[in-house]
């Protein structure tokens, strides 16, 4: 319970705060007093200080200074906040409980009426471990063990997504004002379903739309375990949808910077002893040898598309996306170079996680291998195959430098079996799990690399998969054409990772997307899926043996062999 009131002593406007019931007795009464003074003596700029914390005639209370905020409940008004104002305010709160729960305190009765804001948008969080006293007994509840604290901070976070729904909507979630009210509603204790309406006064960001659904998901694995976690893809979201540099990508950038944007496969060492002793070996064999390292392959993409010869950049003459013209023009000693500046196998990794990155690694080869073995006639298979590469380069690098949350994207991605034997509940696209975990999706973080890289606009155009469940149109572009090789290739590896009952279908549907654009059909997808299918003579030559027409070659303007 809040009231504003006023200090005949100080002529102050102050936030008088009240748990909901009395303690039953004085014992407990005292237990609450000594939570609430260790609670108000923490320091944070998102938590309002306590002016008091006291009983009067058996009644806890805390008291703050009112000043020139508001609460959020005055601030929000019918229409809701704008999505960038309210996804602010959500990530400042979130960072405040952070601190709190890493402090060993909760809030447990998250409010509009226990927030203030004030005039330039920053918020103030109030009560904190005010309600510690269960409403049915009347006692103070457990002290914070780990667990009890951990169900608590986990309480916090769905609250506060609770919260997201009236400063979003300018309504309450389920029409219900109490944010305790409604979460008693939400599984495991209900069977309410709490997510955004699609009709709202002002418009939703799907982005921020994921992340707040995320907070309240009906399945308890999907929600956010820590309000750090929140605060991240809030704060990801935010700097992307305002241009500037922060947030996720910020972090990326600082890690690269580190520890290099990807390590060196496993083997680099011998591999860069093979490149000393191939000094007469023509360029084709070294490419091959190259071709084995997936990120000596991008890196080597990197430099000579940036390289200068004569004072005129590379790429003005059309970008580069061959490993030979890139070993052609650096020379052996340019490759090396790229080679030795690679950070060495696994980095600042442990042993799990280098152990996911080799098996992203590996399925980010075999996508690119898939790729050359569906590409039309006349289509350069080393440029499809590090066309590919690119495409998988967000999942790579977020696999390197957060693997943590990577781990989150792909547990949000399971599909997860109903209880009472109701069917499946599907798990989240990659695209929103990207979302809900980080603020952007992996494309965004293959993007801002490239960028970093100093790459121009055709490469990232190139390295833009085509969304999962568009129509993919027919194109005369040959760069459309490497985005469908590639895309298409990605997605039939991944299907290949469903349960055998899905499989066969999620091929069909490949089939019937990328079909008509690769003159592909299932068979041909499923050879191409087969161990040795890059290698093997080009697919349309092996089906129609007759003569064929002379192949069309890509524009040199776009891209350089």
């Amino acid at each position: 319970m809040a009231w504003q009131v006023g200090d005949p002593r100080s002529g102050q406007d102050l936030v008088l705060m009240l748990p909901r019931v009395v303690p039953v007795d004085e014992t407990h009464a005292e237990r609450w007093l000594q939570r609430a003074r260790k609670a108000a003596r923490l320091s944070h700029p998102r938590l309002a200080p306590a002016l008091e914390v006291g009983l009067h005639d058996g009644w806890p209370y805390i008291t703050y200074e009112l000043g020139e905020y508001a609460t959020l409940a005055d601030r929000i008004g019918r229409q809701g906040l704008a999505a960038d104002e309210a996804a602010h305010l959500a990530s400042e709160l979130a960072h405040a409980l952070a601190y709190a729960h890493d402090a060993g305190a909760a809030h447990r009765d998250l409010q509009l009426h226990a927030v203030l804001v004030s005039d330039k948008g920053q918020p103030r969080l109030l009560g904190l471990e005010l309600a510690t006293i269960d409403p049915q007994t009347r006692q103070v509840v457990e002290a914070a063990t780990p667990q009890a604290l951990r169900q608590a901070a986990e309480a916090d976070i769905v609250l506060l997504g609770i919260l997201m729904h009236p400063m979003l909507t300018g309504q309450g979630a389920l029409d219900e004002a109490d944010a305790v009210r409604v979460l008693e509603r939400l599984p495991p204790q209900g069977r309410e379903i709490v997510r955004l309406p699609f009709s709202t006064p002002r418009p939703i960001p799907e982005p921020l739309r994921v992340i707040v659904n995320r907070s309240t998901d009906r399945q308890e694995r999907q929600r956010y375990r820590s309000a750090r976690t929140l605060a991240r893809a809030l704060d990801g979201w935010l700097q992307v949808q305002s241009g500037s540099q922060g947030g996720a990508l910020a972090l990326l950038l600082d890690k690269i910077r580190i520890a290099g944007v990807l390590p060196a496969s496993p083997h680099g060492a011998e591999r860069a002893a093979r490149l000393a002793l191939m000094e007469g070996n023509r360029t084709g064999e070294l490419a091959d040898v190259l071709l084995e390292d997936v990120a000596l392959s991008l890196e080597l993409l990197r430099a000579v598309n940036t390289a200068h010869v004569g004072g005129v950049a590379v790429a003005d003459n059309g970008v580069v996306l061959t490993v030979r013209r890139a070993v052609a023009m650096l020379g052996l000693d340019g490759v090396r170079r790229v080679a030795l500046a690679l950070n060495t196998w696994p980095g600042p990794l442990s042993e799990a996680q280098a152990g996911e990155l080799a098996q992203a690694m590996a399925r980010t080869r075999r996508a690119a291998q898939v790729a050359m073995a569906v590409r039309p006639p006349g289509f350069d298979g080393e440029v499809v195959y590090l066309v590919a590469l690119l495409q998988n380069l967000g999942r790579l690098v977020v696999q390197y430098h957060f693997p943590d949350e990577a781990w989150q994207i792909r547990r949000l991605m399971q599909a997860a079996a109903l209880p009472d034997d109701k069917g499946e509940d599907p798990g989240m696209s990659e695209e929103a799990a990207a979302m809900a975990v980080l603020g952007v999706d992996l494309e965004a973080v293959g993007t801002a690399v490239v960028r970093w890289w100093g790459l121009g606009d055709a490469i990232v155009h190139l390295m833009r998969r085509h969304p999962v469940g568009a129509a993919v149109r027919a194109s005369d572009s040959d760069d459309e054409i490497l985005r469908a090789c590639a895309s298409c290739a990605i997605e039939a590896v991944d299907a290949q990772g469903l349960p055998a009952a899905r499989v066969q279908a999620a091929l069909q549907a490949i089939v019937q997307r990328y079909g008509r654009v690769l003159g592909l059909g299932l068979r041909e997808l499923q050879e191409a899926l087969q161990p040795g299918a890059a290698q093997a003579p080009d697919r349309k030559e092996r089906l129609q043996p007759t003569p064929q027409p002379p192949a069309r070659q890509p524009a040199e303007s776009r891209v350089s062999r």
